[in-house]
C-alpha cells in the first residue's frame, strides 16, 4: 500500500527543492598582476573551486570604485569579492592600500545600513598562490550561499545636496551617492 503524504508535506518538499536549485551569482574583481594570476594558476594546476564566481580583472584592487560593487549587488549579484596583491607588493606601489582602506569603510557602512557582512569579502592573493585562491572562493560562496538570495536595497533616495552627518545619512542617500562619499571619504582619510 502507497503512502499518501500530506499537502502541507509537499509544500516544505517543494521549498527545500527550490532552496537546493538556488546557486548564488558572485562577481569577483581581480587585480591584473596577482591575484588574477593566482586564479589562472588554479585553474591551469586544475584545483577545483566552486564555478559560480564571475572574474572581472581590474588593472589594481585599488581602481575598484564601491560604485562598482554597488552596482553589481543593483544588477542581481548576491556577493562580491574583492581581491589584490598583497599589502606592500603592489605593481603600482600603494594601490592595495587605498583599496584596503576604501573596502575598510565601505565594509562598515554597508554593515550599519542592514546589509549581511557576508555578502562583501576581501582578499590578498599573489600570483604564487593558486591553491589560496581556491579555499577563497570556496570560503566566499559558502559564506554567501548561507547569507541566501540578495532581495536588493532597501534605501529612500534623497538629493546630492543632503548634508551628511552620520553613517545613516549615508545609507539614505542611495547607492551611487553612497559609493562616491566612501571613495571620497577612503581618499581624505575622514572616517
Amino acid at each position: 500500500m502507497k503512502k499518501i503524504k500530506d499537502k502541507p508535506q509537499e509544500s516544505e518538499d517543494l521549498l527545500l527543492e527550490k532552496d537546493r536549485l538556488w546557486q548564488p551569482r558572485i562577481v569577483a574583481f581581480l587585480c591584473n598582476w596577482c591575484s588574477y594570476a593566482g586564479a589562472d594558476l588554479a585553474g591551469t594546476s586544475r584545483i577545483k573551486y566552486n564555478p559560480q564566481i564571475r572574474i572581472i580583472r581590474v588593472p589594481c584592487s585599488g581602481r575598484v570604485n564601491p560604485l562598482f560593487i554597488l552596482r553589481a549587488f543593483i544588477d542581481g549579484a548576491d556577493g562580491v569579492l574583492v581581491s589584490g596583491c598583497h599589502p606592500g607588493d603592489c605593481h603600482y606601489s600603494t594601490g592595495n592600500y587605498f583599496a584596503r582602506r576604501k573596502f575598510a569603510l565601505l565594509k562598515r557602512l554597508i554593515e550599519f545600513c542592514g546589509m549581511d557582512e557576508r555578502r562583501i569579502h576581501f582578499s590578498w592573493v599573489s600570483a604564487a598562490e593558486g591553491s589560496k585562491w581556491s579555499q577563497v572562493v570556496n570560503d566566499v560562496v559558502n559564506a554567501v550561499y548561507q547569507a541566501g538570495p540578495f532581495t536588493g536595497f532597501d534605501l529612500p533616495v534623497f538629493s546630492k545636496e543632503t548634508e551628511i552627518e552620520t553613517p545613516a545619512d549615508l545609507c539614505k542617500q542611495g547607492p551611487e551617492r553612497f559609493a562616491y562619499s566612501i571613495d571620497l571619504m577612503s581618499r581624505t582619510g575622514k572616517k
